[in-house]
Parts: structure tokens; sequence; C-alpha cells
């Protein structure tokens, strides 16, 4: 797959680089940190497709809601979404505390993100939400 890397307009942000695969012949899938608003944003083709709110304290960054636009829905491009941040948090070695339900629930489904949950934040952690 191919990797499309996107700068951020942040650099103190720790996003400056998100990496998002996409899959061959798929729109431009990019991924962007707005930290001046909190929101890591999803753009397909030029437009805004969806956002995952956060704050951040310290190295710990909390996915606290997920929205994807009504003609984006129904596409993967929440997950894609989810996906992008938890690589890029994996990548700057941060944790992430999830309180969105979607996020949670992807959480749940991909294991493969375990590790990047922060322990010490038992929303965090997949096998405690009771799903």
């Amino acid at each position: 797959m191919p990797t499309t890397n996107v700068g951020a307009d942040d650099p103190y942000s720790g996003g400056a680089n998100l990496s998002v695969a996409t899959p061959p012949g798929a729109e431009d899938f990019v991924i962007t940190n707005n930290s001046a608003s909190g929101i890591y944003e999803a753009a397909i083709g030029g437009r805004t497709a969806a956002g995952l709110v956060y704050s951040q304290v310290g190295s710990r960054v909390i996915l606290s809601a997920t929205s994807v636009f009504p003609e984006f829905r129904g596409k993967g491009v929440a997950g894609r979404l989810i996906g992008g941040v938890l690589d890029e948090l994996r990548m700057q070695g941060k944790t992430a505390t999830v309180t969105c339900p979607f996020a949670a629930a992807f959480v749940s489904a991909h294991l493969e993100y375990a590790d990047v949950l922060d322990p010490a934040f038992s929303r965090s952690h997949p096998t405690e939400r009771g799903h």
C-alpha cells in the first residue's frame, strides 16, 4: 500500500507527519492535526470528511469524540482516521485514553492497538469496557 505523509500546521504538536496507508485506486486520504482546535481532521479528495476531537496531557492523548460528515458515512472513514491517529501516537511514543464510544469499539475490535492505550486509565483498556 502506498503511504501518504502529511504535515500538520503546528510543528510543536508532535503530529507533524501523520502517515496513512492508502489502498491503490483510493482517493487521497489525508489526516491533519489541527492542534489549535484539538481535532485530528481527515480529508478525502481535499474535502474534510471526519474529525477526532482530542486533548493532551503530557504524553497522553485523550480521544473524546469522532464525527463523520453524512456524505462520507458508511465508508470506513472513522476507522481509518482512528487507526491513523493511533499509529502516529505509537510512532511518537505517546499513549491514548479512549473515551469516545466509537473509538472504544474500534480499539476493542482491533487489539493490535492495545499497546498504545494508557494502562493507568481504565477507560482505555479494551477488556475493561464491558463489551
